[in-house]
């Protein structure tokens, strides 16, 4: 299959067409980068999916982080059935950097817990852009930072066809040297098991597939796919192609001169220490290298491999690692490809500041003979070397960032309309001398209606103090701010959706993705007090938690009108007037979203950005029993088969938390 084919029975709505027209015909005219303003629940994903199949170019998404990834990976992938839709993000469930701290001494090891589903997807991915053209890869801001060479990953596969005349035995060593392993007792990713005449695989790549090759003297018999679990054969095959079980492979004469090369940066490494009198440093550096050393002569791989990332790709000092990106470049599509950046007025500034970021904590590393400096080549792309790599690029956002404005050259693509006919919400603005009075009559009015409402503040302490005080006069209210824990945070979202209380009170409602439908009312408390959270863009998003509600209204409390709340005020009636237009002619009549729609044209039209789960409380945590733990471990499997990856770490530091309590209360966990 070398064409996107998009495969829904829903046709596009509202501004859908419009937007897809001019985004097409940029795109053919050679406008390498474009804005698509798209308004919260217009549909932009679906646009975006029709672009893919009438262009017809291989698609990186790139999102800012996993749990928005995650959602765009379902949608598109329900979208394009048919073709590859591959997931790569961090593999990371846990992550702990390498890390020294010179004031306290303290070195931190790396520590990580690796999650084997996102990293077989990873894998899937590369090799899906090494092979096909048909492919939309949705990413992590992860997809710039270092993994091993494509020439490399590429180069050592291992084909298997049937017919073919091999020494069972080379093959085995050829699988050993791309880094598999043999095992008889589990049969998982990245093993192989032999019996007899018979070998499986199961390959970096497979989810609950595997191969099995038989032999006839020094002839491939046979080869069929077969489950990874029953070993049943499910069909017959007449070629495979094998990937290497890690990115960071090297061919041998390749690692023989990376070990040269170490061996030499260490030598100078160590008399640069010496030189200045820092023995202690110079013995540490030379410990930790040779220890690496050896573990990669003698096995190909040691902990930490990425630092040496610059000497195994033979690349040479300070030039950008290899990262996904490159793997695209190396597949058929031979870089032309379409970049699909969401939310860019967070993923464009993620994606700058992160080089810096990482730099920082590697140079004390270096300074102290924890890493030699080549460790400084594994890192990040620098932002000039990402855009250097960008073909064309879709910027996609609700309010985009002057940055994009102005690499499209102003050429922005306006969504505007959302099929659901809601509007904007109403923006008043309303004195702040007497904002809490005020805003409890405006409370009242929406509990009396089963309405819900959300609350902005400027610092944690006036949220908690808000909550208190309301609370105080009978008024279902909590707070939410970045002290919470994720698990607590989620609780709280589903309490609100439920109806358990009634106005939520933050800081900074923007990253918890609240378009809840249920929100009637959003307050901005010293909307006046210029900066970030009360910049333009902050309130147009801010007030946009309002729009999934037909009676959604926002008010600003303040006692001037800054010049961002006057652009925040115009642009949001500029895009009222236009959406109102449109359902007068068409005659549509608006509705409020309903929470619990989960068709298909949900999904494309209007899906929210988090998704709520049910949490169960279990009376307290120490008194869960043994069964109902056993529970908890399975539906932390369950949602890490799901994709829903964040979900599971939450389950997991649950089911850390509750055993820690139980052998404190003298408990058997």
């Amino acid at each position: 299959m070398s064409a996107f084919k998009l495969q829904t029975s829903f046709k596009p709505k509202g501004d859908q067409p419009k937007a897809i027209r001019q985004l097409v015909e940029g795109i053919k005219r050679g406008h390498k980068h474009q804005v698509l303003l798209g308004v919260t629940g217009s549909g932009k994903t679906f646009t975006i999916a029709n672009v893919i199949e009438k262009i017809n170019m291989p698609t990186l998404v790139i999102a800012h982080n996993k749990t928005l990834a995650a959602q765009l990976y379902g949608e598109l992938k329900e979208l394009f059935p048919d073709n590859a839709v591959e997931y790569y993000v961090s593999y990371y469930d846990y992550y702990q950097p390498e890390a020294y701290i010179p004031e306290t001494d303290t070195y931190i090891e790396k520590d990580a817990l690796i999650n084997d589903d996102i990293d077989r997807m990873r894998h899937s991915a590369t090799l899906s852009v090494l092979t096909r053209k048909d492919v939309i890869v949705v990413a992590s801001v992860s997809c710039i930072y270092g993994i091993g060479s494509p020439d490399d990953y590429l180069s050592m596969h291992v084909t298997i066809e049937e017919g073919m005349r091999t020494d069972r035995d080379a093959m085995l060593r050829k699988l050993v040297e791309i880094l598999y392993t043999r095992a008889e007792d589990e049969f998982k990713r990245g093993v192989f098991r032999v019996r007899g005449d018979v070998v499986d695989i199961f390959a970096s790549h497979c989810l609950d597939r595997a191969y099995r090759i038989e032999f006839f003297d020094d002839e491939i018999d046979s080869i069929y796919e077969i489950d990874s679990l029953t070993g049943g054969r499910i069909r017959r095959l007449t070629r495979i192609f094998i990937p290497p079980n890690s990115h960071w492979v090297t061919p041998e004469p390749r690692l023989k001169k990376a070990l040269e090369s170490i061996e030499e940066e260490l030598e100078e490494r160590i008399k640069y220490f010496k030189d200045r009198g820092e023995e202690a440093f110079a013995e540490r550096i030379e410990k930790r290298t040779r220890f690496d050393m050896e573990l990669l002569s003698q096995f190909g791989h040691c902990h930490g491999i990425e630092n040496y990332s610059r000497h195994l790709s033979g690349r040479l000092p300070g030039k950008p690692p290899f990262t996904l990106i490159d793997y695209i470049y190396a597949g058929p599509s031979k870089g032309d490809f379409l970049t699909v950046i969401d939310e860019s007025h967070v993923t464009v500034p993620q994606i700058g500041g992160m080089y810096e970021g990482d730099r920082s904590r590697k140079r004390t590393l270096v300074e102290y003979g924890f890493r030699l400096p080549s460790a400084l080549d594994n890192r990040p792309l620098k932002f000039n070397e990402f855009e250097h790599r960008m073909n064309y690029v879709i910027y996609v956002s609700a309010t985009p960032g002057d940055y994009e404005i102005e690499k499209s050259k102003r050429r922005v693509v306006e969504q505007i309309i959302r099929p659901t006919g809601l509007v904007d919400p109403k923006i008043e603005v309303r004195s702040a001398s007497t904002q809490v009075e005020d805003l409890l009559d405006e409370i009242q009015i929406r509990v009396a209606k089963g309405e819900r409402v959300l609350v902005t503040t400027l610092t944690k302490k006036m949220a908690e103090d808000l909550t208190d005080y309301y609370t105080s006069l009978g008024i279902k209210a909590k707070y939410l701010h970045s002290d919470i824990d994720t698990l607590e945070r989620i609780e709280i979202l589903r309490d609100l959706r439920l109806g358990k209380f009634d106005v939520l009170i933050g800081v900074n409602l923007l990253r918890e993705g609240l378009d809840l439908p249920e929100v009637s009312l959003v307050a901005i408390f010293d909307a006046d007090k210029e900066g970030f959270l009360r910049s333009e863009r902050s309130l147009i998003q801010t007030a946009g938690r309002a729009s999934r509600n037909i009676n959604g209204t926002v008010i600003f409390y303040a006692d001037t009108i800054t010049e961002s709340m006057q652009k925040a005020i115009d642009e949001t009636e500029r895009r009222r007037k236009i959406q109102m237009e449109y359902n007068r002619k068409n005659r549509i009549s608006p509705e409020t979203v309903k929470s619990k729609i989960k068709d298909i044209l949900a999904s494309i039209y209007e899906r929210d950005y988090v998704e709520l789960y049910e949490v169960k409380e279990e009376t307290l945590e120490y008194e869960l029993s043994e069964e109902a733990i056993k529970r908890l471990e399975l539906e932390m499997k369950r949602a890490a088969e799901n994709l829903e990856f964040e979900r599971a770490a939450e389950l997991r530091d649950r089911l850390f938390r509750i055993k820690e309590k139980l052998l404190k209360v003298g408990m058997k966990s």
